[in-house]
């Protein structure tokens, strides 16, 4: 099994944001009531038209219609007619802290990039991002128990998970240079070995594990049936959730059938067949589609929304060489998609947010998150669906109990937006604030400095 290496995290500083003075209200002990905005609460039910949303100290207190929320006296009273507000989304599935933009690789996982890589996402409205097997583990605990105590800057909410995979196996080829490199995937090739590491896991407080059991078209060892099935024993002994990464329908069914929690990636390459939708109606796995990798990039389309946190360099690098008119091939995974995305929806797959971002530029931390959202609805979820499984389910998936919804007791944690996306998911990109814990995102400043960094 490979040890992993221990990184220094320190406190970072000189990375505060400048917080407007209504967003000082609202985090402080004096409440402010938010009122006349369309609220959509993240559980799928109806939205509340005229709505009263009510935050004090960093927390909601109350939601509901105008006309039936009492606000406490001496509150703040601001107008968001016109507004829609919804939760903030939570991301389940990336690869923190290798991109730098103008870099990739190991030497930049560094806690100050993992902090830009979730200050990123927060500007882009996502309030808890999960790093899926690619952390170093110390460090990773270290960075929590930073962000925890509050020594970094306001940004998105990080967790992470190991990864388990057979020597030479798991990540692609892009990441496994980086992760190789820090020794980040604990490597087992036994039963034995796997409930080792596990049972090492659970007791450091980790709560989530990541298998591979792909064999890269024959050119990686796949993880064997003896070692997934003891992982995800032990894992389930120890209260843990297994997340797994299967791409080909044999694989899918058996990791579904061995009883992993999550699965990772839609069968790309054939229409699933009544098997794997049976074994699907059965086990009712969390899924996270992972589609927008395999995009074409909209870093390509001049989109400001896309464009705010590029260096311009990066930009022009990325429109040189991933810009080309996709291949014939596309057409038919835009087909197989089509008809497998609804099909698992149906028969019972609980879909998540989840991007893989940070395995290469062109498809970046944050708008990435919209980017899978919009691609959702393309095929054929509605926006109200694809909302809940960027809010409210996983923000259960991962225990995180105070996001996810609108609702008195909740982390005061946003999106005001200027339209509503019932209407049009791509909506949910025309932010006016971005809250969180109460307190609106200086996102202004924030651009200026993802766009100049070198």
């Amino acid at each position: 099994m490979r040890r992993v290496v221990n990184l220094v995290v320190g406190v970072v500083a000189g990375l505060c944001l400048a917080v407007p003075a209504l967003a000082q209200a609202g985090g402080a002990s004096r409440p402010v009531a938010y009122e006349g905005a369309r609220l959509i609460i993240g559980d799928g039910t109806a939205p509340i038209e005229s709505g009263v949303l009510v935050v004090q100290d960093g927390h909601i207190t109350a939601v509901g219609p105008t006309g039936r929320v009492p606000v406490p006296a001496g509150a703040t009273h601001v107008n968001v007619s016109g507004r829609t507000i919804m939760p903030a989304l939570v991301n389940v599935h990336v690869h923190i802290g290798y991109e730098g933009y103008t870099s990739w690789g190991a030497k930049n996982y560094t806690p100050e990039n993992v902090l830009d890589h979730l200050r990123r996402q927060a500007y882009y409205g996502v309030a808890a991002t999960q790093s899926v097997g690619s952390s170093p583990t110390e460090a990773a605990l270290a960075f929590v128990r930073d962000q925890q105590a509050g020594n970094f800057a306001t940004a998105s909410r990080f967790s992470f998970m190991p990864g388990m995979a057979p020597p030479g196996g798991g990540p692609d080829a892009i990441l496994i240079k980086a992760t190789n490199e820090l020794h980040a995937v604990y490597e087992v090739s036994t039963g034995a070995q796997a409930r080792t590491a596990v049972q090492g896991m659970a007791a450091k407080g980790i709560r989530q594990v990541k298998i591979w059991v792909d064999d890269r078209r024959g050119t990686y060892p796949k993880m064997t049936a003896e070692v997934y099935n003891a992982v995800i024993d032990e894992a389930h002994r120890n209260r843990m959730i297994v997340q797994a990464h299967a791409i080909q329908m044999d694989d899918q069914k058996a990791v579904v059938r061995a009883g992993a929690d999550v699965l990772v990636h839609t069968v790309q390459n054939e229409p699933i067949d009544a098997e794997l939708m049976a074994l699907l109606r059965e086990k009712k796995p969390y899924w996270t589609t992972v589609i927008g990798l395999g995009d074409r990039s909209e870093a390509c389309d001049g989109d400001p929304f896309v464009d705010a946190t590029y260096p311009e360099k990066t930009l022009e690098e990325i429109r040189a060489k991933d810009c080309a008119p996709l291949p014939a091939t596309a057409a038919n995974r835009e087909r197989i998609l089509a008809n497998n995305l609804p099909k698992y929806i149906a028969n019972g797959a609980r879909l998540v947010l989840g991007t893989d971002a940070g395995i290469d530029v062109r498809h970046a931390f944050g708008w990435a998150d919209h980017h899978e959202m919009a691609r959702w609805v393309v095929s054929g979820v509605s926006p109200m669906e694809a909302i809940v499984a960027a809010t409210s389910r996983p923000a259960a998936l991962l225990g995180l109990d105070d996001l996810g919804l609108l609702a008195a007791g909740k982390s005061a944690d946003f999106l005001v937006l200027l339209a509503n996306p019932l209407d049009d998911i791509r909506n949910t990109r025309r932010i006016d604030k971005v809250f969180i814990k109460g307190t609106a995102l200086d996102r202004a400043r924030m651009a200026q400095e993802f766009k100049g960094k070198k």
